[in-house]
């Protein structure tokens, strides 16, 4: 079994998986992906052992559209996902226009966008294909993910926020297995 076989039969045992990634297919989004902590805090309490989920801050939604740049876009997404569940922090962001948050060159899809996240194991998205599959993006790969690794991103170049949020968001004490890279 590859990782990204593994990755799917872990986050299957997620009783929601299913129901959330449906919620999301069904605003037609373009390109679009559940990502971040929502399948990395999940992935790493599942190698923990732990039978209770640790909280979610957001529920990071990407997508694609260069031809719908406005915020307020994403705001109506995030608006449609709550009226659906309001017990998630819903975040829906086009990537086509997140490049000026770290005065990147524009990006050219979801997953280029995620590669220059902060660390590798955030960068890693999920969604459903038009026959109801579960697929995966992931530009930096599973490995550091299934190998408990914190990494920052060779494309992220703010170190000194890099450790910042690791730190934080005190993920080495939440899963003591972590290792920083």
């Amino acid at each position: 079994m590859n990782l990204e076989e593994k990755l799917i039969d872990i986050l299957k045992t997620n009783e929601n998986l299913m129901r959330d990634l449906e919620w999301v297919r069904q605003l037609g989004l373009p390109h679009w992906c559940i990502a971040a902590g929502y399948v990395r805090n999940f992935v790493w309490d599942y190698l923990h052992g732990y039978t209770d989920r640790t909280p979610l801050n957001d529920v990071d939604i990407l997508y694609f559209d260069p031809t719908d740049l406005r915020e307020e876009s994403e705001k109506y997404y995030d608006i449609q996902l709550i009226n659906q569940y309001d017990k998630y922090n819903w975040s829906v962001k086009n990537q086509a226009r997140m490049h000026t948050k770290n005065q990147d060159d524009p990006f050219v899809s979801v997953a280029d966008a995620m590669k220059r996240w902060p660390e590798t194991v955030t960068a890693v998205g999920i969604r459903l294909d038009d026959d109801m599959n579960i697929e995966v993006i992931a530009p930096h790969g599973l490995e550091d993910l299934f190998q408990l690794i914190v990494r920052k991103s060779p494309y992220f170049k703010d170190e000194a926020y890099f450790n910042s949020r690791v730190s934080t968001k005190k993920w080495l004490d939440i899963w003591p297995q972590l290792r920083m890279a």
